[in-house]
């Protein structure tokens, strides 16, 4: 045996005679006091036998408290085993945990709670990079897949001109396809890093939308479409440029989506308590209520078999939220499957 195991074993025993000592004493004293109190006078066996019992029953009390102590702390050891192997694993990229059964433990029962959310959080946030990368996958794999093949059927010497230039063309519309994904994927990332300068200033609103609308004439005009405008004079407080891209997306959305010689509605507002809107309505094809819920996800689009009657990469609305929230206005969607899609855009902000 070890000089120092000798050494607790002795110092031990030391402790626990003192201890008794200690016990013994104080029980002596306290029915001594205690006889002199209710003056009473036992007899000394009985007296012995009464401090005996008092001495070690206190004794049993210290040793409960001290057991109990050590197996808390013991407990409140073992628990911390749990939390460092979830966050090992959370550091490892696994965030499949659950530490929901040691969620009454405390004093931990808040970091475990806040484990819990973050691994879910993490989860959550996981599953998105992954779908993200799946999707721009795709969207650049299906152009790419025509290019090469186009690129490849050109080779061939018996094409008629007419035939060279209908593949040319598709490989045209699909470098512009190609080209406007990366800069929507551009313009986004900035938008969410917060990478673009915001700066701020006072214009008309309602000549922006003219312009806008006059700009994208060519589109509208060829599928015959009406456009209704009614714009008041209205002056907000923007950053022109990003508010550019909301109405030119919102615009070319409605346009795409709105059948020929169909009527597109826009109207700029100011209600009574000086708030201003923008509303554009289309009575195109709408949507249900499953792809009102998601029209602001990243590259979602209602058709799950990406028709090509509506080309779009489903980025276009998501950088149109991302400018409403960096304004602090609101937009709200109505649609009906059938029947139109009504878009509000509230940007509280009062006129001059």
């Amino acid at each position: 045996m070890k000089l120092p195991e000798v050494m607790k074993r002795i110092l031990g025993c030391v402790a626990v005679t003192l201890s008794l000592l200690l016990c013994w004493s104080f029980s002596y004293w306290l029915t001594s006091w205690l006889f002199a109190v209710i003056h009473y006078n036992p007899h000394e066996y009985a007296r012995l036998l009464i401090n005996s019992f008092l001495g070690f029953f206190l004794f049993g009390c210290c040793i409960a408290i001290l057991t109990n102590i050590k197996w808390v702390k013991q407990k409140q050891e073992n628990m911390l085993y749990p939390i460092i192997h979830a966050m090992k694993m959370i550091s490892e990229g696994n965030f499949n945990i659950d530490l929901s059964k040691y969620k009454n433990h405390r004093p931990y029962s808040g970091l475990i709670e806040s484990i819990n959310h973050m691994a879910e959080r993490l989860g959550i946030m996981e599953e998105m990079r992954q779908e993200f990368i799946s999707n721009v996958s795709h969207e650049i794999q299906s152009p790419l897949t025509s290019i090469s093949g186009f690129a490849h059927a050109l080779k061939n010497e018996d094409l008629s001109s007419k035939e060279r230039k209908h593949y040319l063309e598709i490989i045209e519309m699909e470098c512009i396809r190609l080209s406007k994904l990366s800069e929507n994927l551009l313009r986004l990332t900035s938008l969410e890093s917060d990478q673009i300068p915001f700066d701020q200033k006072d214009y008309r609103v309602d000549r922006q939308l003219r312009r806008i609308i006059l700009a994208n004439e060519p589109q509208w005009a060829e599928k015959n479409i009406k456009m209704d405008i009614s714009l008041e004079a209205l002056t907000i407080t923007a950053n022109e440029d990003l508010i550019d891209q909301v109405w030119i997306n919102l615009l070319h959305n409605s346009i795409k989506f709105t059948p020929q010689a169909g009527t597109i509605k826009v109207e700029a507002l100011k209600t009574a308590d000086n708030h201003l809107f923008v509303k554009i309505t289309d009575k195109g094809i709408g949507m249900n209520k499953e792809t009102l819920m998601h029209i602001f996800e990243r590259f979602y689009k209602a058709d799950p078999s990406r028709n090509r009657n509506f080309e779009g990469n489903g980025l276009g609305l998501p950088i149109v939220k991302k400018i409403i929230d960096l304004h602090k206005w609101g937009i709200q969607v109505q649609s009906e499957l059938g029947k139109g899609t009504e878009i509000t855009v509230m940007m509280n902000q009062t006129s001059e």
